[in-house]
């Protein structure tokens, strides 16, 4: 007859091997569907080929919007367009969209900063990386180091918007605030009646 001294030990033994393996499970589960994106997480393939590089602007679309020198597979294009995080800059006129109050101003700034340059981008961590028009969403970071997002709400080229999460929120509602202060850009000039709509149920912001 075994001691029962060692059939417990044989037991612990069991117990403890089993754990190890469901525990190595989970971990590669979570690291399979983290990597795939399922967390939230921009997934591999464009954190891979964005994420901390740097890419000349081949094109400003706008003042928030921008094409660099890189191929989108995921769109079939010989160029990636760009959309800014954190911030929306007033529209321009396209085809038979209207322009909007400081459009063509916020263009021009970002024209001025960056067209033919090369600009770093970083990607929102633990955010999808894409927006419903599959638009890559980034930061841009100019050569001088500066965060053009930052810059954009800081000079008064852009409003800071509000209807989506990251991790500079609360630092670009209080630029716009500082910025409305002080009158710079668009706010020099404008209307209730030009303020986009989320701002304009909260005039305030």
């Amino acid at each position: 007859m075994v001691p029962v001294s060692v059939r417990w030990r044989r037991q612990r033994r069991i117990r403890l091997t089993a754990a190890s393996l469901i525990a190595l499970a989970i971990a590669a589960a979570l690291a399979i569907a983290d990597r795939g994106g399922f967390f939230g997480r921009a997934p591999e393939g464009d954190f891979a080929q964005y994420g901390g590089k740097s890419f000349r602007v081949t094109k400003v679309v706008d003042g928030d919007t921008i094409d660099i020198e890189a191929p989108d597979p995921p769109r079939s294009q010989t160029h990636t367009r760009i959309r800014f995080w954190g911030v929306d800059t007033p529209e321009i006129v396209h085809g038979a969209k209207p322009g909007t109050h400081f459009g063509p101003e916020a263009a021009a700034f970002t024209r001025r900063l960056i067209q033919g340059q090369y600009v770093r981008l970083e990607l929102e961590p633990a955010k999808k990386p894409r927006d419903k028009y599959d638009r890559l969403l980034a930061w841009i970071y100019l050569s001088d180091g500066r965060l053009l997002n930052r810059v954009l709400v800081e000079e008064g080229y852009a409003y800071a918007d509000p209807r989506f999460d990251h991790h500079l929120k609360a630092e670009f509602a209080r630029l716009q605030r500082q910025a409305r202060s002080a009158g710079r850009g668009l706010w020099k000039s404008v209307k209730p009646e030009d303020l986009p709509y989320y701002l304009r149920q909260n005039s305030s912001q």
